[in-house]
């Protein structure tokens, strides 16, 4: 093992957004800044790449509205954005049953249509009761985190339509169903992504539009600011000592005065810690869950669906394809994006790749015509099977765990600070809120050193 010689500032675990928007915020303050990055590349949970001559997303993709620090490092990196396709008809599948609809609530019966408004405006006026930088401080926190969002959603909404089309949504926001969700963390990560509304819609909600080229550019280019970024480095322990933290890795141990965690909440108790985290700590990384979620890309080569009047959006309840989007490139390349997401993607890879791309192709065929049954080329990418990642879009918090020991989500722990979108207070779970918590995590070093710095001094 090779030991370095030159002591850093701060050392930051992770080259994703959140760890490294934390790295060029404190490089920015002048401070010298190691990244260390397990995977082989940067960009964390954002993945682009390159078929037949295209770049496409097969990680964090959209952006939108309320999402300050995207649009401004989109613009300071010179980027451009496209916006998502959603002119025409959307689809959804309502336990078999075809229909298609404009607008953000599908067309039902009318007591149904009702039932559906009366329940995304109530969870969108209970959501609005939980803090979101406290939201263990609820006055229903405790009674609120017993219950899953399911339950909640069969006492007081009881349509099993209208909750089979939530569940849906559900699955592709946070990767799990609602019987996988605590109502409080429900509710949390809803207020701080705007509401349930602005999280499923397209036009002007969170997924209006995504970057031409790709979202992991946003990654690359930071990197380039950075002077010292080691990927193919997994962190295997860190110990305070000495008003120092000391970073091991399967080939080197780093030497710095304070780190920054950004990987996976649950990933976290991989790494040894001496001394050892607070209890509090340790159980949250335990008792957290990655979601589960595939994406996967059709190639045509004509967008056949927008001949039709369709959108390319469209809903299934009963999966396991639970939505599609038009991702036609600005170029003219004609595809749909299909996600597999919740239980039954856990079980994903179990299936034989030409299983899985006839249950696809036989869904998008049902959908949107005889015409999807014949991509010009098929690309899936099941986060489970990404390497120090294991899943996707985001940690999710069982029934207990964030009223207990939500608490601890963003507080240091001696010199070691904490990032990652999970511990964001706006767009949880979004590109956004990796930036956020990047961003808070550097401020929060920088103060700590200057404080040192200040008793030093006298």
């Amino acid at each position: 093992m090779k030991e370095t010689n030159s002591p850093t500032d701060v050392i930051v675990v992770g080259a994703g957004l959140a760890g490294l928007n934390a790295a060029r915020k404190l490089v920015a303050h002048g401070l010298t800044v190691r990244v260390l990055e397990a995977r082989n590349e940067v960009g964390g949970r954002t993945k682009t790449v390159q078929i037949n001559g295209h770049a496409f997303d097969v990680g964090g993709q959209w952006t939108g509205p309320g999402q300050p620090r995207m649009s401004t490092l989109i613009d300071e990196l010179g980027l451009e954005t496209t916006p998502t396709h959603s002119q025409g008809k959307r689809v959804l599948d309502l336990a078999g049953t075809r229909s298609t609809y404009r607008g953000t609530i599908p067309i039902l019966n009318p007591w149904t249509l009702l039932i559906a408004q009366l329940s995304i405006w109530k969870i969108d006026r209970l959501c609005k009761q939980v803090p979101k930088d406290h939201p263990w401080r609820c006055p229903k926190a405790a009674e609120w985190d017993q219950i899953t969002a399911l339950e909640w959603a069969q006492s007081h909404v009881r349509n099993v339509r209208v909750i089979a089309m939530v569940n849906a949504a559900v699955r592709v926001i946070f990767g799990s169903d609602m019987a996988e969700l605590s109502f409080l963390h429900f509710l949390f990560y809803l207020h701080s992504g705007g509401g349930l509304t602005k999280l499923i819609e397209s036009h002007d909600g969170q997924q209006d539009r995504w970057i031409v080229g790709g979202a992991q550019q946003l990654c690359k280019r930071m990197a380039e600011s950075i002077d010292a970024v080691h990927c193919g480095e997994p962190v295997q322990s860190i110990r305070q000592c000495n008003e120092q933290v000391e970073v091991v890795t399967s080939s080197h141990h780093y030497m710095a005065q304070r780190a920054i965690i950004t990987v996976p909440i649950p990933l976290i108790s991989r790494i040894r810690f001496e001394p050892a985290l607070p209890a509090a700590r340790q159980a949250l990384h335990e008792q957290s869950q990655m979601g589960a979620t595939t994406k996967v890309l059709a190639l045509y080569d004509t967008s056949f669906w927008r001949e039709r009047g369709l959108s390319g959006e469209s809903v299934c309840t009963e999966g396991p394809v639970t939505v599609t989007f038009d991702d036609t490139t600005p170029s003219g390349q004609p595809c749909l994006l299909t996600f597999v997401t919740g239980p039954l993607a856990r079980e994903w890879s179990m299936l034989a790749a030409e299983k899985r791309r006839e249950v696809v192709l036989n869904h998008l065929a049902q959908i949107f015509g005889e015409e999807a049954r014949h991509p010009t080329h098929y690309y899936e990418n099941d986060w489970d099977l990404e390497a120090h990642i294991e899943g996707a879009p985001i940690a999710t918090f069982p029934n207990g765990v964030l009223s207990k020991l939500g608490s601890v989500l963003r507080q240091p722990v001696g010199r070691i600070h904490w990032a990652g979108t999970e511990t964001a207070l706006d767009s949880t779970g979004f590109m956004e809120g990796a930036l956020e918590s990047g961003e808070r995590a550097a401020e929060e070093v920088w103060a700590d050193l200057n404080s040192k710095k200040l008793d030093q001094a006298y």
